[in-house]
Order: C-alpha cells, then sequence, then structure tokens
C-alpha cells in the first residue's frame, strides 16, 4: 500500500477515528480530545496505516486478500499417490 507523505497519519486517533489536528515533531504522545486515549506519535500512525492496508482494493477493485482455500485432507506420497492407495 501507498501513503502520501502528507497523509496525517500520525494526528487521526487509531481508537476512535477523529483528526486531532497538526502537532510539532518534539511532540512523541498526545491524547486524543475526543476519547481521551493516549497515543505514541509513532505507533499511532503505525496502527493508522496497518488499517489503511487492510482496507486496500487492487486496481481492478477485487480484494487485496485472496479467499481462504482449505488444505486437502489426505496426505500425498512422494510419487504424487495418496499414500496407501499405490499399486503394488
Amino acid at each position: 500500500i501507498k501513503i502520501g507523505r502528507f497523509e496525517p497519519t500520525s494526528q487521526v486517533c487509531s481508537t476512535c477515528g477523529v483528526k486531532d489536528g497538526p502537532k510539532p515533531l518534539n511532540v512523541r504522545e498526545w491524547t486524543c480530545s475526543a476519547c481521551g486515549t493516549v497515543h505514541d506519535r509513532d505507533t499511532n500512525a503505525a496502527i493508522n496505516v496497518k488499517t489503511a492496508a487492510g482496507l486496500a482494493v487492487s486496481a481492478c477493485g477485487a480484494p487485496v486478500r485472496p479467499e481462504l482455500v482449505l488444505a486437502q485432507r489426505e496426505e500425498t506420497g512422494s510419487h504424487g499417490f495418496p499414500i496407501g492407495n499405490c499399486a503394488a
């Protein structure tokens, strides 16, 4: 996922989603004015980037993550035949 360098990932509360506003770089911790959660600036930004990645879609609009495919329940032997069914 690509996020623009000017996206406010460190200004948006990762708990409630409220944009708390710009802060100088020397402010490393801040408290959300809406929900009261105390955030580390970098950790909060990382959570927001991770959340954005989970919402991403491919260029053609399909979900990024493929559907779950269950593994086969029988083990395959070394010659491509299921174990126990080899011709003797």
